[in-house]
């Protein structure tokens, strides 16, 4: 019976749900968490290229002030966004199980 007994193991077993949500609200709750967490993750890299740019020198102080403005404003509509559907920042942070979790936490 060795492995292939312990494949046959029920689900719930092996720690997954006995059931998956399937309600509308349920699914619709998920899809605007990953979409919000996407929209973060992109965020945050524009933020830090953003930032590398500045470091370089390579923009003038009109373009810093544009671009600080710009991410201001983004921040800002991902905030009033994760108001709107009910999430904390903590929520859009994805567990990726060994590798950590998908958004750097601000320490």
């Amino acid at each position: 019976m060795g492995e292939s007994s312990r494949d046959q193991r029920p689900e719930r077993q092996r720690g997954l749900p006995h059931r998956i949500e399937t309600d509308a609200e349920s699914v619709q709750r998920d899809l605007v968490r990953l979409v919000l967490t996407i929209v973060e993750l992109l965020r945050q890299l524009m933020e830090r290229q953003a930032l590398r740019r500045v470091d370089a020198g390579g923009l003038d102080e009109d373009q810093v002030e544009e671009l600080g403005l710009a991410l201001m404003k983004l921040e800002e509509a991902m905030a009033e966004l994760r108001d709107r559907f009910g999430f904390a920042v903590e929520d859009l942070n994805l567990d990726l199980g060994p590798l950590g979790p998908l958004l750097p936490r601000d320490d």
